[in-house]
């Protein structure tokens, strides 16, 4: 297994895909997402998986576990495994750019997910 170095401001900047997995190791996951106009994560928990989250770009809001939070460009989350949690933008007009990280991993290696209808119909997206 390699190490990883990357800017991951320019990457989660660039990326406009919904979901990209860019590195998975045996205890964590880097992940770039693009969330458009009014579009959320949805209401998710994992079970065994903690998550960092940070926003590179947008405005939005975080609820954990029925807690609501306004998120925006350099705000940092940490959902911790087991509780629910999801991502809204309401920026109204730009996408909300932000990273991932999960402990220990949790989408397959490589994944790409373009759009939230693509990540909804994929049933084999977890490891």
């Amino acid at each position: 297994m390699k190490g990883f170095v990357i800017n991951i401001e320019q990457a989660t900047l660039e990326n406009d895909n919904f979901r990209k997995v860019l590195y998975t190791s045996q205890h964590g996951q880097v992940v770039v997402m693009s969330l458009l106009p009014n579009e959320e994560i949805g209401e998710e928990v994992h079970e065994y998986t903690d998550q960092f989250f940070r926003v590179d770009s947008g405005d939005g809001k975080v609820v954990i576990d029925g807690e609501e939070s306004v998120i925006t460009n350099g705000s940092a989350i940490v959902v911790p495994a087991g509780l629910r949690h999801n991502i809204i933008n309401t920026s109204g007009d730009k996408s909300l750019k932000l990273y991932t990280i999960y402990m220990p991993p949790h989408h397959v290696d490589g994944l790409i997910h373009k759009t939230k209808v693509d990540a909804e119909g994929d049933t084999t997206d977890h490891l």
